[in-house]
């Protein structure tokens, strides 16, 4: 016990500069000190992922909470090698897509809701922009289970956000239906090498108490870049053809380029064309 006390210690002070004071009495230690010790490792060994285990993580997943038990994420588990090959095709920025031993893509699905609405004879009367953030929250949900579920089990796993920079590629390859969405691809394997854990901005500037205070964020951001240029800094730099070299290149930096740049200004449209109304 001591032992796991020490260890979730270390994790968050890696984590986030300074770790919170634990109680003398914290149940569940082992599993919060794996939780926190959370590493996204792109390097897979050579082992496969076997189906079953897939399917028994999804079925994990799927057990997560669901906004008003309305149930509406999806997973797609991606095993035929042509259907791997088309998404990674469309994801050449993330090569860990096509060397990933399993890959899924998980979808908010409103479909089924409105189908609800069919079968009993209902008007679907909530039809604004609530039903698909409904929608994408449970995907994101389901997301975190699977990836809480794959590292209990000794997995690593890669989340793809770069899935939304390809819906309409994205939903002809899975044969996604109107009002069900891809909200992100995830990569799943056996790890290579342990990795090290990334350095996350401080407590401060994400954990509130009663009120929402980011009177610090500045000086927050600044010593957040300095600790994490110590610990893991970035080994190539974002478009400098662009932004020019930066003396002190570091994550506000990066992604403030990031963002600098235009970046899925089709999504409205797609969510549009797939049967949404963003009002």
């Amino acid at each position: 016990m001591n032992e796991d006390r020490a260890a979730l210690r270390a994790h968050l002070q890696a984590r986030f500069g300074v770790a919170p004071e634990l109680p003398a009495d914290l149940p569940g230690v082992e599993s919060l000190a794996r939780m926190a010790d959370h590493r996204t490792i792109r390097a897979y060994a050579a082992r496969a992922v076997e189906p079953d285990l897939m399917r028994v993580l999804a079925a994990v997943a799927l057990s997560a909470p669901s906004k008003s038990d309305l149930q509406q994420a999806d997973i797609v588990l991606v095993e035929d090698a042509g259907q791997r090959a088309a998404l990674a095709g469309l994801l050449a920025d993330n090569p860990w897509a096509a060397k990933a031993p399993a890959f899924a893509v998980f979808c908010g699905n409103n479909a089924r809701q409105r189908r609800v609405h069919e079968l009993r004879k209902r008007d679907f009367v909530n039809d604004h922009i609530d039903a698909m953030f409904n929608a994408a929250v449970d995907a994101g949900i389901v997301l975190a289970t699977f990836i809480a579920a794959a590292e209990a089990v000794g997995l690593t796993t890669t989340p793809i956000s770069a899935i939304r920079n390809h819906p309409e590629g994205v939903s002809a390859v899975l044969g996604l239906p109107l009002h069900v969405f891809p909200v992100a691809g995830l990569c799943v394997g056996w790890p290579a090498h342990p990795g090290s854990i990334s350095p996350r901005l401080p407590l401060a500037a994400m954990l509130h108490v009663d009120r929402h205070d980011g009177a610090g964020l500045d000086g927050q951001i600044a010593e957040y870049d300095a600790r994490r240029n110590v610990t893991r800094p970035y080994r190539e730099t974002r478009r400098d053809d662009v932004f020019g070299v930066s003396p002190d290149y570091g994550w506000s930096e990066d992604k403030a380029r990031q963002y600098a740049q235009p970046e899925r200004q089709g999504w409205g449209a797609f969510l549009q064309a797939r049967g949404f109304r963003l009002a």
